[in-house]
């Protein structure tokens, strides 16, 4: 059996070797890709970005839990985990400091965890990340949770990959407005403030309001969250109606380590999961997505081709 029939078969160790290939960009991987492409568009990618220090590989740990022992007798999703992490300075490699967090996913037959290396890449993904999460989309998984290596205002390349993507933010750490200059605030779908638990978190969530309100003055509904005196359960935010053509962001209070706040998120991934499929906006999304993963491979090959030319 070659490669792609294991990645088909949802082999683990298939699956291993050709990311591997994916990633050091091999012409078997390229050609493995190519015969893949016909089985992919069927996992729902959910990003996870926001600046470092606000628990976002917990927060996708919780959320993998959740997926695989879903409440209600609901049948568990196949998930795979995608941690871009920061380069190793000696190796280039992952640093594999998500992974740290993750291990008790690591006996779950159901989830498959990848930790890549940025290898200096802006925008938050490592340059082979979409080709990655192709494989996984091939081999089965339902749900592709992408972690960010949480790099500030040039992680926006999420949003051109998932289908629904969380920012999160977390009290404490120094100013409010740390998302307006950081400018990741646009791709958001959903807004967590995590470690909600510590002081602070209402300003924070106060800071997010405000800048949805200046985005959407007219159709922001603040219903009951930010508002009334000091608590440490997290809340949530009225959510938009699904016949709305406006998706208005949540502000969810999460406190992953404890798994607080965590029936609430799920609740909002599934309205816009609906809301996507409701509007078109699925279809429109996986069209952009394919149209950016051309650019980019058209890139590629020019750069190669110049580099070739100047050598």
């Amino acid at each position: 059996m070659n490669l792609v029939e294991g990645v088909l078969a949802g082999e683990r160790l298939a699956i291993a070797r050709l990311i591997t290939q994916v990633e050091n960009d091999t012409p078997e991987g390229r050609d493995a890709l190519n015969r893949l492409f016909p089985h992919t568009g069927k996992a729902h990618l959910i990003g996870v970005t926001g600046s470092p220090g606000t628990g976002k590989s917990s927060l996708v740990n919780q959320i993998a839990h959740a997926y695989r022992n879903p409440i209600g007798g609901a049948q568990p999703c196949k998930v795979a985990v995608v941690a871009v992490d920061p380069s190793s300075p000696f190796t280039g490699g992952a640093l594999l400091g998500d992974r740290v967090r993750m291990r008790d996913l690591a006996g779950d037959p159901g989830v498959f965890v990848r930790s890549m290396a940025s290898r200096g890449t802006l925008g938050g993904l490592s340059r082979s990340t979409a080709a990655v999460v192709q494989v996984l989309d091939a081999a089965g998984y339902e749900k592709i949770l992408i972690e960010t290596v949480g790099a500030g205002q040039s992680e926006v390349d999420i949003a051109r990959l998932a289908h629904t993507t969380l920012v999160v933010e977390a009290p404490g750490l120094g100013d409010d407005i740390q998302a307006i200059k950081a400018g990741i605030l646009e791709i958001a779908d959903i807004l967590v403030v995590n470690k909600a638990d510590r002081p602070g978190v209402e300003n924070t969530e106060r800071a997010l309001r405000s800048m949805l309100e200046l985005a959407h003055p007219e159709r922001m509904q603040l219903g009951s969250c930010g508002r009334g005196g000091r608590s440490n359960k997290p809340k949530t935010a009225t959510l938009p109606p699904l016949d709305e053509q406006i998706w208005i962001p949540p502000v969810l209070r999460t406190v992953a380590t404890q798994g607080s706040g965590l029936t609430e998120l799920m609740a909002a991934i599934d309205r816009h999961v609906a809301y996507l499929h409701e509007t078109g906006l699925w279809q429109e999304r996986e069209r952009e997505r394919l149209q950016t993963e051309l650019n980019q491979l058209v890139q590629a090959i020019l750069v190669a081709h110049w580099r070739e030319g100047v050598s």
